[in-house]
């Protein structure tokens, strides 16, 4: 057993105190997100896979067999730490402080012997500084894992379909419409129409900021498919500058039809299923309360 693995086992329950006390003493601890006995049970474990890991000797290779247990805790603390909202500096403080915590212990033990301090320190730092780089990366990925879910979430919601009379719907469009967003608006329609059997569909792109031609060729795709399901699609929201974009840029939407408003739209939709709105004047009702 070398010395390394010699002063890890000798000592771990005071570089388990030493590094307890400065997780707890950083100001920026995240005590609404984990509690002291979490915190301790996670430094602890990680704390006696490393003290394991060493005695193999291999202090170079984190990626060997011998440190199989060790990454696996790092990565199940980063992607755990990563949803519940910890940020990369408090997740990559969780392994440099236990470098600090080691390097305490190496200085009080060896403060005799400069040599052999400066030799374990250096290796020790190194091997960690190497865990922490797993850290970082298995937290980047809990991360995008986290904005993935979100965004398919938002996208989700931001696109609700909505039936506004018997036979006709309507989908608000908030934001940019990229490809994987009208993925999501053509299914969410489509199968709209397929549950109600709704022959008119109203895209209203009032909330979209602009258009260009790959916009303008989603909504033409958008189109196609209601109109292969049997419906009819209008767009709505047609803005003076966007309706000057689509000329400018060349697009044809001479055989959609458009509206300049959500109002105009549904005139529409009423007048192709037949339906006649009236505002009906009522007269007040008089002698009430006599």
């Amino acid at each position: 057993m070398d010395l390394t693995s010699q002063l890890l086992q000798k000592h771990k329950k005071r570089i388990l105190e030493i590094w307890m006390q400065n997780q707890l003493a950083d100001v920026m601890l995240r005590d609404d997100l984990m509690t002291n006995d979490e915190l301790r049970r996670q430094s602890e474990e990680l704390l006696e896979a490393l003290a394991r890991a060493v005695t193999s000797g291999n202090l170079d290779n984190i990626y060997s067999s011998d440190y199989e247990q060790i990454t696996e805790i790092l990565s199940d603390i980063s992607i755990t730490r990563a949803r519940q909202g910890f940020s990369p500096r408090e997740t990559g403080m969780f392994v440099l402080s236990l470098k600090q915590a080691i390097n305490a212990v190496y200085e009080q033990e060896l403060s005799d012997k400069p040599a052999e301090l400066y030799r374990e320190i250096s290796t020790i730092n190194k091997l960690l500084d190497n865990l922490s780089i797993i850290t970082f990366e298995t937290y980047i990925k809990g991360r995008e894992e986290v904005i993935l879910r979100q965004t398919d979430e938002i996208n989700e919601i931001s696109t609700p379909v909505i039936r506004v009379w018997e036979g006709i719907l309507a989908l608000p469009i908030i934001g940019t419409l990229d490809s994987a967003r009208t993925q999501i608006v053509m299914e969410n329609l489509l199968q709209e129409i397929v549950n109600t059997g709704s022959s008119i569909a109203i895209l209203d792109i009032s909330g979209v900021p602009a258009v260009d031609s790959l916009v303008a060729q989603h909504l033409i795709k958008t189109v196609s498919a209601t109109r292969l399901m049997g419906a009819e699609c209008i767009i709505s929201g047609i803005r003076a500058e966007i309706a000057q974009t689509i000329v400018h840029l060349g697009i044809d939407l001479s055989n959609i039809k458009t509206k300049a408003s959500l109002a105009h739209a549904l005139q529409l939709a009423f007048s192709m299923r037949n339906v006649e709105v009236r505002k009906i004047n009522r007269t007040p009702m008089s002698g009430l309360g006599r």
